[in-house]
């Protein structure tokens, strides 16, 4: 009944959770190292309870790369889950996903079938982009199709608990048929389903991510104005924001957000806020604050590097603690990490070290071309270094505190 294209955090999640629920699922991907590795029963990126839930549905209700034909003959519903990377103009590029409906439209079917938009995409993509672009190929392909788009609140580490157990289920649907079928397959799941307008779901979406990357650069921009300042114990002070009561009125906390760092990272939060912020001007307005938003995202990696730079010298050793995005994830994309490293080699920092718990061989694979050393223990790594960086908020760096301590320790997690 169900076809989802892209394999990745979202797309297999998607996939899996519908094959857990009773439906007949096929899961699609062109990589084929990842197809293999499913095959074998093998998560490509750390995800908890994924690999259980594949090794229980695999073959029952859950079938990994068939013909497409075959999956989109037999589906009422094909979830779009592929990439949709930062253009150079800091829109989203959506060669992935009309490259997806391409292949859909040139399977002969007489059937009724919604494809639906999983793939995060800006406000507007599917009423002005999608749908004329599959109106103009429908002149060349007679099909039977609906529309809708379902946007992901998925967060990495947690990506299964969150599909399984959604806190609303958002479908811009606009019309009855599809919206009948995604109302069955969505039931299941017994979580409020908001049906608005294909924009509205896609600014929903943007509204939920600019709003967490805006807490995040609102955190490290009062970091910096106290540290300018002077005298101010950053940890403390927003600890104690954190204790206004207000912060307790959700299901989720979002004090985890309002916290200073190093920037954000990840897939979601640095290309939807770019996105939403060239597509606003696209629309005839500036966005002050996410365009402040995007810079103080790269004006405080400077700031780490300046602090490290004035009280080293580029002769000494740095630790790195930290390489993933975020703790609980392996995901090193876009990680400000990354960045730091790469400054700290451009101001002529030759020996560099790091150790993360998850992400080491990720951050190697993905950045082949940054010479630095890998440390397999936080142990081995503080004993060939005086200099510590510590760029993601690890548990194990808390509970090894007075460990790392005893080193000249530069915290931009604020973990102490």
């Amino acid at each position: 009944m169900i076809t989802v294209i892209g394999l990745g955090f979202v797309g297999l999640t998607t996939g899996l959770g519908f094959a857990k629920k009773g439906f007949k699922t096929y899961g699609i991907d062109i990589n084929e190292a990842r197809v293999n590795k499913l095959k074998n029963f093998e998560i490509p990126f750390h995800e908890p309870h994924l690999k259980e839930v594949l090794e229980e549905t695999s073959d029952k209700t859950f079938f990994l790369n068939p013909p497409l034909e075959e999956a989109v003959k037999n589906s009422k519903a094909i979830f779009i889950c592929v990439g949709t990377p930062a253009a150079a103009d800091g829109s989203a590029d959506l060669k992935y996903i009309l490259g997806a409906i391409d292949q859909i439209l040139a399977v002969d079917s007489d059937d009724f079938k919604v494809i639906i938009t999983k793939s995060t995409v800006p406000p507007s993509t599917v009423s002005k982009k999608v749908k004329p672009y599959v109106d103009e190929k429908l002149k060349e392909f007679n099909r039977n199709i609906g529309f809708a788009s379902n946007p992901e609140f998925l967060r990495e580490g947690y990506c299964w608990e969150d599909f399984i157990e959604p806190d609303r289920v958002v479908i811009g649907v606009e019309d009855e048929e599809s919206k009948e079928i995604l109302d069955k397959i969505y039931k299941p799941f017994n979580a409020p389903i908001h049906y608005v307008s294909y924009n509205s779901a896609e600014f929903i979406k943007y509204l939920s991510n600019t709003l967490l990357s805006t807490l995040i650069s609102y955190s490290n921009e009062m970091s910096m104005v106290a540290d300018h300042i002077g005298d101010i114990d950053v940890a403390k002070a927003f600890r104690i924001l954190h204790e206004d009561k207000r912060w307790f009125g959700s299901p989720a906390s979002m004090s985890s957000y309002v916290y200073p760092g190093c920037g954000y990272g990840g897939y979601c939060l640095p290309k939807d806020t770019s996105a939403l912020y060239s597509i606003s001007k696209d629309n005839g307005f500036t966005p002050e604050v996410l365009g402040g938003n995007l810079k103080i995202n790269e004006q405080v990696k400077d700031f780490v590097v300046s602090k490290i730079a004035d009280a080293t010298s580029p002769s000494d050793t740095i630790g790195i603690l930290g390489l993933s995005f975020k703790t609980g994830s392996d995901d090193v994309r876009l990680t400000p990490s990354k960045d730091v490293i790469t400054k700290l080699i451009d101001k002529g920092y030759t020996n560099i070290i790091a150790y993360d718990p998850l992400a080491n061989q990720a951050f190697q694979e993905e950045y082949p071309d940054i010479k630095i050393k890998y440390i397999d223990t936080l142990e081995e790594l503080l004993e060939q270094t005086e200099n510590v960086a510590i760029l993601t908020g690890w548990k194990e760096f808390k509970e090894k505190k007075e460990l790392i301590n005893k080193k000249n320790v530069f915290d931009y997690r604020y973990i102490y």
